[in-house]
């Protein structure tokens, strides 16, 4: 076994820069939605970053494709992933992205629970129940928040939203219990390829028309993330999980809906009320405090990553 190594300031900086393109790229949903129909516009989105995905691993020489038994991990990660985008591509017709972003963040928490029913290695202690507690406070607050806004649109994208995490929590827990002897690009390409064709068919099945509208900024939003958010943001993530202690690099992702949050204000104009940031804040703390470890208890854990 060898000791993975300990987080600096440069790979800090990488994390917060991964956070940043993560909080940004639901803003970009927001603006492809607007000539682009969502469940086209995610199939597009998917199938763009299998691509380069697969090219960038045939030049490696990285095997995407053979025949290794994991077919029906593959399909069930693949269905995980095309209904979590069914669920956020259309939740940003009817939200904010800085109210959305607040929702889809809460899949830390959701993964929190789900883990400590499958996985004894990963039961609850009282920092984690501390980051629930803290964190669903805050959904409850955005929650309250669009009680108050003049419709109810909102708070039915706040509930798609929502369903996106919970989705997304269910694809986590898949790969952890399933996924350890396939590579994270194959579980990837899985998840880009495979989302693709099921949300290309379900566009085709339901008459979506596509896109209706494509102007250089919903071009730019499009391009934004098949290359950088779904293809480079991902390739560095699983670099850095290949490195690194996943319970060090998961507790800088409370600054995704920091970034999210601001994103929508500064780019489109969102509204952030007084409740929403105290929300905001409440997410970010519980991201935290879900995935933060005592000093002692990390040591153990890089002691024994390979």
């Amino acid at each position: 076994m060898t000791r993975r190594a300990a987080i600096g300031p440069a790979v800090g900086a990488l994390l917060i820069l991964l956070c940043a393109i993560w909080g940004v790229g639901q803003v970009a949903i927001k603006v492809g939605n607007q000539g682009i129909s969502p469940l086209w516009h995610a199939a597009i989105r998917s199938g763009g970053s299998a691509l380069l995905l697969w090219a960038w691993s045939a030049a490696r020489g990285i095997s995407l494709t053979s025949r290794d038994g994991t077919a029906g991990y593959g399909a069930t990660i693949a269905l995980l992933f095309a209904l979590e985008f069914v669920c956020v591509y259309w939740g940003f017709v009817y939200t904010t992205a800085s109210r959305g972003v607040l929702f889809i963040y809460a899949t830390p928490f959701f993964v929190a629970l789900g883990a400590h029913a499958l996985f004894p290695e990963e039961r609850l202690n009282a920092p984690k129940v501390m980051g629930l507690v803290v964190a669903f406070a805050g959904l409850a607050l955005a929650f309250a928040d669009g009680l108050r806004l003049p419709t109810r649109r909102e708070l039915l994208g706040d509930v798609l939203q929502l369903a996106g995490a919970i989705l997304w929590a269910a694809t986590t827990l898949v790969i952890k219990a399933r996924g350890q002897r396939v590579t994270p690009h194959r579980t990837l390409f899985y998840q880009l390829a495979g989302s693709a064709l099921l949300l290309g068919a379900l566009a085709v099945a339901t008459g979506e028309p596509g896109v209706v509208r494509l102007t250089g900024v919903v071009g730019a939003a499009l391009a934004y993330q098949i290359v950088i958010h779904a293809f480079a943001s991902y390739l560095a993530w699983f670099w850095l999980l290949a490195h690194y202690p996943a319970s060090h690099l998961h507790a800088y992702t409370f600054w995704t809906p920091l970034f999210g949050v601001l994103a929508g204000w500064f780019l489109l104009g969102d509204p952030v009320t007084p409740l929403l940031a105290v929300a905001m804040a409440c997410v970010a703390l519980g991201i935290y405090l879900v995935n933060w470890q005592p000093r002692a208890a990390a040591r153990r854990a890089g002691s024994r990553a390979s």
